[in-house]
């Protein structure tokens, strides 16, 4: 679309119908916009857009609305976003930072991206085969059972009880830690789980114990096994989707495909997955953009976080396609910055 005017026209089209939720008229963007030309020119433009798909008329003699296309033209022509205001940052800093470990870090994430933008937002658990275990603690509970905590220098924290085949004394336990540590600590994720299989063998012999086994050795290298194992699972957090509720009349019957969409965590990763392939620092998906026919009705925006900290994943905004991108926009990129400073502090 290479005439100027027409462009201006569709963008004021697209930020009248975000702002009403009404198709919009000649006569209203000649009166909210300063655009220099007649409602009969704006009506002339009006036509055109609508002949090159960028904006539908969804009923007779009323205005129009813009198109997955009209709004794909309209997020790629933002020179501008708006800025977050002081406020917003400085909730966003007091939320997410903090003496927290991940989950809770990524729970406060979602719940603060949700708010900014009253609109689903989901995060991805980072990938973080690169990080690397900064240490493994190791707390007596009694005869014969140990608490095994695994800490990772990207934030993740990771737990599990082992039952060990002796009682073991505040000093065996600190010799355990000691081992365990001596072993384990420095390596990337990655080589502890590549080398897993070996551990694995060492771990569940079933020969006749041993002096070191008889330290639980054996078994907390199997729960470390086990605890790297669970770090690499693909998981999503999600909150807002209550925000779903506002905008129901804009789903209609397409409103119960996304919700169970939402229950399904696997249809949500393929979702950020494929977004990642964009290659773009902020990465927007359209209406039927989404690969996934349940979001078929939804945009979606999303960036990557965490890539300095060893660990990437990406958090997103869901919501109708009739939304304030340059809003969203500069939200999710504000949060991913914060989160991905705080992951690199870790």
């Amino acid at each position: 679309m290479n005439d100027s005017r027409r462009a201006q026209v569709l963008r004021a089209i697209v930020e009248d119908f975000v702002a009403t939720n009404e198709p919009v008229g000649s006569k209203a963007i000649v009166q909210r916009h300063t655009l220099g030309v007649s409602p009969a020119t704006i009506r002339n433009d009006m036509a055109a857009l609508e002949q090159e798909g960028y904006i539908a008329q969804p009923h007779t003699s009323a205005g129009r609305i813009p198109t997955d296309l009209g709004y794909r033209m309209f997020v790629d022509r933002i020179d501008e976003f708006k800025p977050l205001t002081t406020a917003e940052r400085r909730a966003i800093f007091q939320l997410i930072d903090g003496d927290v470990d991940l989950d809770e870090m990524l729970d406060r994430t979602v719940r603060v991206l949700s708010g900014l933008t009253r609109q689903v937002a989901l995060i991805q658990y980072p990938t973080v085969s690169r990080a690397r275990i900064k240490h493994i603690e190791i707390v007596g509970l009694g005869p014969g059972r140990v608490l095994v905590v695994l800490i990772t220098d990207a934030g993740q924290v990771e737990q599990k009880t082992v039952t060990t085949t002796i009682a073991l004394d505040e000093d065996a336990v600190r010799g355990l830690r000691d081992q365990i540590n001596a072993e384990f600590a420095g390596r990337t994720l990655a080589q502890v789980f590549g080398s897993a299989p070996a551990a694995e063998a060492t771990a569940t012999e079933s020969s006749e114990p041993t002096a070191r086994d008889d330290t639980g050795l054996r078994q907390v290298r199997a729960a470390v096994v086990d605890l790297v194992a669970a770090t690499r699972e693909e998981r999503i957090i999600m909150a807002g989707t209550a925000n779903l509720a506002r905008s129901g009349s804009e789903f209609g019957e397409k409103m119960a495909p996304i919700l169970e969409a939402f229950e399904e965590q696997v249809v949500l990763l393929k979702l950020l997955t494929s977004m990642a392939e964009d290659h773009e620092e902020i990465s927007v998906r359209i209406g039927r953009e989404n690969t996934h026919e349940s979001f078929s009705s939804t945009s979606v925006v999303a960036a990557e976080y965490g890539h300095d900290a060893g660990s990437s994943a990406r958090l997103a905004v869901l919501g109708p396609t009739r939304m304030d991108y340059p809003t969203t926009i500069s939200a999710v990129r504000a949060v991913a910055k914060y989160v991905s400073s705080i992951l690199d502090r870790g």
